[in-house]
């Protein structure tokens, strides 16, 4: 399993348009077939960093979810939006692997 964590920087005034396009992503990636974690829009501090976190068992199967993507026309609307309204000035992506499980219960003092 790997997790995708995808950085983006996006315009200053950007964040009601970033949390659409975020919405939007919220039905169209769990449908294409990645396990969508969330994303994350700035709320303190920051005005220009969010981010996107998704779960998928391997880079095959992220090529393959890309392209069933890419083809939804959820997708492919979403993708058209963001390019539209340009509030998204860089996006990096990198896949990580969860190497501190399994984890110890949460306590709440």
């Amino acid at each position: 399993m790997l997790t995708c964590f995808i950085r983006y920087e996006i315009e200053p005034f950007g964040a009601e348009a970033f949390a659409e396009y975020a919405r939007n992503w919220g039905q169209a990636i769990p449908r294409c077939g990645a396990d969508l974690i969330g994303y994350f829009g700035p709320a303190e501090g920051s005005a220009t960093i969010a981010y996107g976190v998704y779960n998928i068992d391997s880079l095959a199967a992220y090529e393959a979810y890309r392209t069933r993507l890419r083809d939804d026309p959820a997708g492919r609307a979403n993708y058209d939006f963001a390019a539209r309204e340009k509030f998204i000035r860089r996006e990096d992506r990198i896949f990580l692997r969860c190497v501190s499980a399994p984890h110890a219960p949460l306590v709440r003092p």
